[in-house]
């Protein structure tokens, strides 16, 4: 799920791409018991690892092992005076397979 902030803040993102191919990579990377650190960032490139699907008519790309992991995550786009970045909320982070407890990282 994203909010609309974040969603207005990928539209125009998206926009200043010059491939209409470019789609929103969203991944986990690192350990699981350190907490889940996550990856977004745009690529050009799917492969038959990767599961697609537009959300809320954003374009998204994710590994298909890390679908499970990214179930029910909130993208949202927090802006203050310092600046502004994604933020993550992941529901996943609370199962028994993982360390931590809630999950949230502004990017």
């Amino acid at each position: 799920m994203i909010t609309d902030r974040a969603k207005r803040q990928f539209e125009e993102m998206l926009q200043r791409e010059r491939d209409n191919m470019t789609r929103v990579r969203f991944g986990v990377k690192g350990g699981l018991c350190n907490g889940l650190s996550y990856t977004l960032g745009f690529d050009t490139h799917v492969t038959e690892d990767d599961y697609t699907e537009s959300i809320d008519t954003i374009p998204f790309t994710i590994k298909k092992t890390q679908v499970d992991l990214l179930s029910g995550a909130t993208i949202d786009f927090k802006q203050d005076m310092m600046g502004g970045g994604f933020s993550i909320y992941n529901p996943q982070a609370e199962k028994d397979y993982c360390c931590s407890s809630k999950e949230e990282e502004v990017y």
